[in-house]
């Protein structure tokens, strides 16, 4: 398929609420990953990487963290008068509340801009999430629609059961042809799942999009247009009518917006499973350049990740440092993951915790702890939100959430 010919659309506009403190402030397509990168930055280096240079990009909650860090479209060579980065936010305009507003679910938010979409003039819509780690090469995807005739194709890949019953399970032939879907199962029966990664027919698209709000809008709240996210009534919309294919997709693959998963895809980054970064398609961002990071001698730093104007004095175990962090002399960071600007005070712990950008840490406190039993569920994880001050010698627990700002 001429990829001129392709929409692609990243919805980043979701509240990322499961991820809690962490998102009080900040869009979860902004949140840092492997220390130097964003969330956002992967969707758009696999667009920027498969020639695909006609991208919106769906924004509403806490959009202002997510303008600054794109940046104009910028790093993916997406700054152009013709095509390249629109950003689409929110719109109340006379109407409908259905059409216009904050969008209630990924489905709902390609509805309110269905008539941009049917304007478009394209033939095929690449809809992605982005709040996902993976690498992809989007015209493989396009080629296995078009070879298929498909009318919708789904990417997939495949997780363990327990994770499995998180998203939307996916059953398909030795042809590929999707025959059924279930949507965040209690009991999967498969372990393969849907990665959020979608080409729909445009026209299509538009049809199902406006035949499903005609039945769903009855039931739903005012302003709602009750299609909720793509698994509830979309998909299988497609599904039913016979022309959906599933392209399964090899490499590392990790939808991050809950603790344990976020955590857990920094770990694999450490041991080494994630093939997200490539040399010949490297993830592109917005970073301010740094000086290198420096670490004292008899400082320890083991299976970590250090960015960019880091400074270690104490000991790193199995953690990811973002740029400017502090870990001062005796401190201890074990199995955590580090925003910017964080300080670590001497004498301090941190372990099993996710701790927010300029958050200081007092001298001897103690933050997280060492949890029983694996998986480590997301109740478990300390999460402490941006420029959090924890009092020297305070104890915040394992599990426990700090908001953003206090002192504790």
């Amino acid at each position: 398929m001429d990829t001129s010919r392709c929409l692609a659309v990243v919805q980043a506009g979701g509240q990322g609420s499961r991820m809690e403190v962490l998102t009080r402030e900040r869009a979860k397509p902004a949140l840092p990953f492997a220390g130097s990168y964003q969330l956002v930055d992967f969707p758009l280096s696999n667009l920027h990487h498969s020639g695909i240079d006609r991208v919106w990009l769906c924004l509403q909650y806490q959009a202002d963290s997510l303008h600054d860090v794109v940046a104009n479209g910028r790093p993916w060579d997406l700054d152009r008068t013709r095509g390249g980065l629109r950003l689409v936010f929110p719109q109340e305009e006379p109407g409908s509340a259905e059409d216009h507003g904050f969008a209630t679910g990924n489905a709902d938010q390609l509805f309110r801009i269905r008539a941009d979409i049917g304007r478009a003039g394209v033939d095929a819509v690449l809809v992605m999430s982005a709040d996902h780690v993976y690498q992809l090469d989007y015209t493989e995807v396009l080629r296995t629609h078009l070879d298929a005739g498909a009318e919708c194709t789904v990417v997939t890949t495949t997780c363990g059961k327990q994770e499995a019953s998180s998203h939307a399970t996916v059953v398909a032939d030795d042809r590929g042809r999707v025959s059924d879907i279930a949507y965040k199962p209690e009991k999967p029966t498969t372990t393969v799942i849907a990665t959020e990664v979608f080409v729909y027919d445009a026209a299509l698209l538009v049809q199902a999009l406006e035949e499903l709000q005609s039945r769903t809008t009855h039931d739903a709240e005012d302003g709602d247009t009750g299609l909720g996210d793509f698994g509830e009534h979309l998909l299988p919309w497609f599904v039913d009518r016979g022309k959906t294919v599933a392209h399964a997709m090899d490499g590392y693959w990790m939808d991050v917006g809950r603790p344990e998963t976020y955590l857990q895809a920094h770990r694999d980054l450490i041991e080494g499973h994630v093939d997200v970064f490539r040399a010949d398609r490297p993830v592109l961002t917005q970073q301010p350049q740094r000086a290198p990071a420096w670490i004292a001698e008899g400082s320890t730093v083991v299976d970590g990740l250090v960015s960019n104007g880091c400074r270690i004095e104490g000991t790193v175990r199995r953690s990811v440092l973002g740029p400017g962090v502090v870990v001062e002399r005796g401190a201890e960071v074990t199995d955590s993951v580090i925003f910017r600007d964080t300080v670590v005070r001497a004498g301090a712990r941190v372990s099993w915790s996710i701790v927010d950008e300029e958050v200081v840490v007092g001298r001897d406190a103690s933050v997280g702890g060492r949890p029983r039993g694996r998986p480590v569920e997301s109740e478990r994880i300390t999460l402490v939100g941006a420029r959090v001050r924890v009092t020297g010698g305070h104890d915040v627990p394992l599990g426990a959430r700090v908001e953003p700002g206090r002192r504790v």
